[in-house]
């Protein structure tokens, strides 16, 4: 591998993870014009494997409009992310995944201002990216839940 590939190599993965912490801060943020953009113009969201829905991004992005209406806080971590670049010969390609693990609390209100979040779930997510001219872009995303829970008692509000 040349300097050069190897520099390609690193933006590329730079860049990947960009999309990856751009889609958890869209979902938080409920920016659906944001998480639309994170896709390529063909690009699918499947969550059924996290009780949801399966489609087309800009409908995805509805679904989780409407299912995440009553938690209006929510902090979307993911982690231990794991990459494989395309790899044509050593020299990388068009194509990437990402699978990495995901931990989601959400709540009606932050726990400064009121109850501390009563749901929570975790799971793993599986990333499709495809390069495109403006950049990296999700071609498909899949949910897959591992647990879940809500707390009982006082914190549960």
């Amino acid at each position: 591998m040349t300097q050069r590939v190897a520099l390609a190599t690193v933006m590329d993965r730079l860049s990947i993870d960009a999309v990856i912490t751009g889609y958890a801060v869209a979902v938080d943020d409920g920016a659906w014009e944001d998480y639309g953009a994170l896709f390529t113009p063909d690009g699918r969201a499947d969550y059924r494997g996290a009780g949801g829905a399966e489609g087309p991004a800009a409908e995805a992005a509805q679904w989780l409009a409407e299912a995440f209406g009553p938690f209006p806080v929510r902090q979307h971590l993911i982690v231990n992310r794991r990459l494989d670049l395309q790899d044509l010969g050593g020299y990388p390609g068009d194509r990437a995944r990402v699978r990495a693990d995901y931990l989601n609390p959400m709540g009606p209100e932050s726990a400064a201002r009121g109850p501390l979040p009563v749901f929570f779930s975790g799971g793993r997510y599986t990333f499709d990216l495809l390069r495109t001219e403006p950049g990296w872009r999700i071609r498909t995303v899949e949910a897959h839940e591992k647990w879940r829970c809500a707390p009982v008692g006082p914190t549960a509000g």
